[in-house]
């Protein structure tokens, strides 16, 4: 039996309330995941541990977010929105204090798996919070407030970790997390209303175990390939295979079951599958840049953690001038957010493709800033949008499981970015750093003229290697670049897919 819903639509001071608390939330669970990204080398040299090691901190977190997402929406209603969210924030909340307090690398990886299942029902529960929180009509202030969280927050990341990092304890990467939380939590719990009251719902078990082994394998096999040399390696091999077998059959299982753990029909609505892979493609963008860039700033151009997070907060100040001007615009109808959506594709694969031309050894601070302004105008105009065209063409009571789709989609979008990137800066470092190391010999010019300068000593020779090896990483981190901006450009198209949505009146099923 299915409670019926309730209007939970807010206005004045209570809805500001909420809009702030939600989007606390929201900000906890993305900036923390970039906080600890750059805080990680400080991480395992404290604890010791080697950097194959080390990447657990991360990979434990992503796999239990990335299982919990497409569980939220049932969460949700068997427990009632308020009551989940108002847990997830807790949960979150306590991991960060016991992870700040972690005296071993077993007890932070525990506590950081603990974290991830308390952020993984935060994102897309907020969106599905907003959305009704506001009315059909403000549907683009809600996505603009919700695109905050989401797109600013990977870029105060690296900001905040690396000012931590630079002043204080990595531990303070977790402890930065409790003031917000609490506050995020009491403000939930005392205003935060519900849509419908909790429904005792069956829980499909199979359908639960099979989800986990196929996301979970999969996000390991993202993370860990490259570290283990992709299917050279037998437990990738194991976990690809196991990924695949666990996904297939939740499928064939879900399609199957009277009492879904996660409802595929979803998908038969085209704007949730366009908008999934559309997802998918943003994930790949937004995520990507920020594993790209802190490293090239950091290894190849010398920077601070901080300065290195201050030049990524260029975009995201262009993402807070222009997503609101989006948002007004598309909420109200005055442009098609298909067109909007593709515009913001395309300078995002621009901007990808001016930075790789940038990319250089000697480059400046300032020589970003074109590439990084068209990131953030191109980031602005594609998340209010993509989010009205997805979120709010669908049925209301499809709501919930349309937000989990979609973020679980940039999720997976981002990992893909991340386990690809690496590999191609991996291997392309070493395939430059043979190609450069081929022509620098006697009868070089630049090298003969390194030689006459600083001798031909072991010392020259060894810095003369150590040359060959930092142009060849740069080289990597322009080809990566340009390859965000292909996949970018390649998969534009799919905003075609997209139906203009419905800004007035009831959403029917189609």
């Amino acid at each position: 039996m299915t409670a019926a819903p309730q209007n939970v639509v807010e206005h004045g001071l209570r809805r500001a309330i909420v809009s702030i608390a939600v989007i606390a939330a929201t900000l906890l669970e993305i900036v923390d995941t970039t906080i600890v990204n750059v805080a990680l080398p400080n991480i395992q040299g404290n604890l010791g541990v080697p950097i194959d090691q080390g990447a657990w901190i991360v990979t434990g977190y992503i796999v239990a977010n990335v299982i919990v997402i497409p569980l939220t929406p049932w969460l949700a209603a068997r427990f009632g929105r308020r009551q989940y969210f108002f847990a997830s924030i807790v949960i979150f909340t306590i991991a960060s204090l016991m992870c700040g307090l972690a005296g071993s690398f077993g007890s932070l990886v525990f506590w950081r798996i603990v974290q991830g299942l308390g952020g993984g029902g935060l994102i897309s529960t907020s969106q599905a919070i907003l959305r009704d929180t506001y009315t059909l009509k403000e549907q683009g202030r809600a996505q603009g407030i919700f695109a905050m969280g989401v797109i600013v927050g990977p870029a105060l990341g690296p900001v905040l970790g690396g000012w931590i990092t630079d002043n204080y304890s990595w531990r303070w990467a977790f402890f930065i997390n409790l003031p917000v939380g609490i506050a995020a939590a009491t403000l939930i719990w005392n205003y935060l209303r519900n849509p419908s009251e909790p429904v005792k719902k069956a829980l499909d078990w199979v359908g639960l175990g099979l989800l986990a082994i196929g996301l979970g394998s999969m996000q390991f096999v993202l993370d860990q390939g490259q570290t283990y040399d992709w299917f050279d390696d037998p437990n990738i091999r194991l976990f690809t295979f196991l990924s695949i077998a666990g996904l297939a059959s939740f499928v064939w299982w879900t399609l199957r079951s009277k009492i879904p753990v996660v409802d595929l029909h979803i998908l038969r609505l085209r704007q949730v599958a366009a908008g999934s892979l559309l997802g998918a493609v943003l994930g790949v963008s937004l995520y990507g840049s920020v594993l790209l860039l802190p490293q090239y700033f950091q290894n190849s151009l010398g920077f601070t953690p901080t300065l290195s997070g201050l030049a990524i907060l260029v975009r995201a100040v262009a993402v807070m001038i222009f997503t609101p001007i989006t948002a007004a615009l598309a909420g109200r109808g005055v442009i098609d957010t298909r067109i909007s959506v593709a515009v913001g594709f395309i300078l995002l694969g621009v901007s990808n493709w001016v930075l790789a031309g940038v990319t250089t050894p000697e480059s400046q601070f300032s020589t970003f800033t074109l590439a990084l302004i068209l990131s953030g105008i191109g980031l602005s105009q594609i998340f209010v949008p993509l989010s009205i065209s997805v979120i709010g063409g669908v049925p209301e009571k499809e709501v919930p499981a349309t937000s989990a789709f979609f973020n679980l989609s940039r999720q997976i979008g981002g990992s893909i970015a991340t386990a690809v990137l690496v590999t191609l800066l991996v291997r392309g470092t070493t395939v430059h750093q043979t190609d450069l190391a081929a022509t620098q010999n006697l009868h070089s010019i630049p090298t003969a003229t390194y030689l006459q300068q600083n001798g031909s000593g072991t010392t020259a020779l060894a810095n003369l290697g150590d040359l060959v090896a930092g142009q060849a990483a740069v080289l990597s981190f322009a080809d990566a670049s340009r390859a965000v901006a292909v996949i970018t450009f390649a998969l534009a198209p799919l905003v075609l897919l997209l139906n203009r949505p419905r800004l007035h009146g009831p959403v029917a099923a189609e």
